[in-house]
This record gives C-alpha cells, sequence and structure tokens, in this order.
C-alpha cells in the first residue's frame, strides 16, 4: 500500500480511539466516493444508459425466434406423422375389410389364418387410432403455445 494512505489510515484509527470523530464521520469520504461511482460504470467511467427500445425489441425478437421456431418444427414433424400414419390406418382398414368378407355367415366358417390377420388388424387398428388422437391432441397444444408466444410477440414473424 502507499505510505500515504497508511498515514492517512492510521491517523483516522488514532482519532477515533481518542474519540475526536466518530465512526460516521471517519467513513464519510469513503460514502462520497462509492456514491459518485454509483453513478458511472466500471469501464472509463461512463454514465449508465439504457439501451434503446428498438434494441429491446430486437433482443426480444432474436429470443423468441428460437422458441418459435422449435414449436413450428415440432407442430410440422406432428402433422407429417398424423397425416401417414392416418394414410397407414385406412389402408389396414381396407385390408382387414377384404379378409373379413362380405357375407352374412362368414365368421363361422372363416379359416383360422383370416382369423388370425383379422385380430392382428384389430390390434394395429386400435394403437394406430389411439396414436392418431394423441397425435391430434398435441398438435392442438402446439398450436395453442404458437399463439400464446405470437400474442405475447406479435412483432415476431415465424
Amino acid at each position: 500500500m502507499p505510505r500515504e494512505f497508511n498515514n492517512y489510515r492510521l491517523g483516522l484509527v488514532l482519532a477515533l480511539s481518542d474519540g475526536k470523530i466518530g465512526r460516521n464521520q471517519m467513513f464519510q469520504p469513503f460514502w462520497r466516493v462509492r456514491a459518485r461511482n454509483l453513478f458511472k460504470s466500471g469501464a472509463g467511467g461512463r454514465v449508465f444508459r439504457a439501451r434503446s427500445a428498438a434494441r429491446d425489441a430486437d433482443t426480444d425478437r432474436a429470443r423468441v425466434g428460437p422458441i418459435l421456431e422449435a414449436i413450428n418444427r415440432a407442430l410440422k414433424a406432428a402433422e407429417q406423422e398424423q397425416a401417414g400414419l392416418s394414410a397407414r390406418v385406412d389402408d389396414v382398414l381396407a385390408r382387414a375389410a377384404v379378409t373379413f368378407g362380405n357375407e352374412t355367415d362368414e365368421y363361422l366358417d372363416r379359416d383360422a389364418l383370416d382369423s388370425h390377420h383379422q385380430d392382428l388388424f384389430g390390434i394395429e387398428i386400435a394403437n394406430g387410432q389411439r396414436r392418431l388422437k394423441e397425435l391430434a391432441t398435441t398438435i392442438t397444444h402446439f398450436k395453442f403455445l404458437r399463439a400464446a408466444a405470437m400474442s405475447r410477440f406479435p412483432e415476431s414473424t415465424y
């Protein structure tokens, strides 16, 4: 430490111990410096300034953009899965109709192999329809998330 600072500090400590100055008077120079530095930034003594509203809007758009892009990607993927699965379920329904037959007593003398295929088609159709319901719910949720984000950040164009 510089010698002048040590002498100053020693003088303050001696004055404090003698009762000549109080604690508030001793720390008053430090408070003034801290108050002065409070309004200055650490780099070069510049005064604090807030960013412009346009720059804040750009920052918000940059933050919300990736979120909206992720929602849109997830929505598109779910819609594509729904379209593909719907086509496959329709195909399985058509194949099941062919193996089912169209006579009134077909179930009485159906081959065991045809009955086995009917059971398999039934399981696949049930699983496909269950997943289609799940996808419909998921797509609704993604659309809600997108609408909520767009209502909060209307200037975003994602």
